[in-house]
């Protein structure tokens, strides 16, 4: 059994679930408990449900010897004075201390940053991205999140709110995202923009998309990123054309990272990560037009390591990876 002192307990904050667990030092998760997140309701409710899901683990013993708490939100923080800034997910607090909360409630210290940074520490640490210096994370899902890892440190700008790689604009005629602003990459090549985008394509060819809207039960407002995924599995031409594009628009902006940042490494997660990963090869292709760094070929894409538990473990390593 690992060292007593060197157990962290990571908290995961989503918009529907908390789930808490205790970390080892190697980021393997020895026992987590699940609940759900009251964020719609007040801001003593949804601090609530983080104790209920903390509470849940300390019924084992192993928990009450964490010597911390690392927690990860989806949205804007400020981990410096460990602020939920502002969340879409989490409506129930705007500029609210929860690190502070939850730390005076356990009196253990406690750390705060984003889920996708986060994710990316616990890469960084023990997954995908060991043994580089260098890496930039993304997570694809709903929308798109970021995570970099520089000089073997996480990158998390002035007070910890960088890395929303998702709304950098790759059409400035494009779609309006929900961030308000035009042509984000999250709007053409997230798991959210290919369902969008098939209710789209459908809707002006509906014998095009015959073999989607079918497994939709005929209802165009039912197709979703899973459908056109399984769809271009079974040989669809208009789902294979959907994603691929996504995979194209997704390498214009991936060479927009490369000729920026350089990283040794890309990692990419996330439920819909695993999809773009099998038109890696295609991507790897269009970066022959949209990366200028003559060193392109060298940086390696690969599959995250940790999946629905990254944030999770990450939290965690923000005690156990950080200085």
């Amino acid at each position: 059994m690992p060292k007593k002192q060197n157990l962290i307990l990571g908290v995961d904050i989503g918009g529907t679930k908390v789930e808490a667990g205790l970390v080892t030092p190697s980021g393997e998760v020895l026992i987590s408990e699940r609940v759900p997140m009251s964020a719609r309701s007040s801001d003593k409710d949804g601090l609530k449900s983080v104790f209920a899901a903390v509470d849940a683990l300390r019924r084992d013993p192993r928990a009450r010897h964490a010597k911390a708490i690392g927690i990860a939100v989806p949205g804007w923080v400020d981990s410096n004075r460990g602020l939920v800034v502002d969340a879409t997910n989490l409506p129930c607090w705007k500029q609210y201390p929860l690190a502070r909360k939850v730390g005076n409630h356990y009196r253990l210290p406690t750390r705060l940053a984003n889920d996708a940074n986060a994710a990316a520490l616990a890469e960084s640490a023990w997954g995908a991205g060991a043994g580089y210096k260098h890496m930039f994370y993304v997570t694809l899902g709903t929308g798109i999140g970021v995570g970099m890892v520089l000089n073997g440190e996480l990158f998390a700008g002035t007070t910890g709110a960088a890395g929303e790689g998702g709304h950098m604009t790759i059409d400035v005629a494009g779609s309006v995202c929900g961030c308000g602003k035009r042509g984000c990459v999250e709007v053409y090549a997230s798991g959210t923009a290919v369902g969008r985008q098939a209710r789209e394509r459908a809707s002006e060819n509906p014998v095009a998309g015959a073999r989607m809207l079918a497994s939709a039960g005929g209802a165009v407002d039912k197709l979703t990123a899973e459908i056109v995924t399984r769809a271009a599995d079974d040989g669809d031409p208009l789902a294979q054309e959907i994603l691929q594009s996504s995979a194209d628009r997704l390498a214009i902006w991936l060479g927009g990272i490369i000729d920026l940042l350089e990283p040794e490494v890309i990692v990419i997660g996330g439920g819909f990560g695993r999809v773009m990963m099998r038109y890696a090869p295609r991507m790897r292709d269009k970066l022959k037009t949209w990366a200028i760094n003559p060193n392109r070929k060298r940086v390696k894409i690969v599959n995250a390591h940790f999946r629905s538990q990254s944030a999770l473990v990450g939290a965690a390593a923000l005690w156990l990876a950080q200085k």
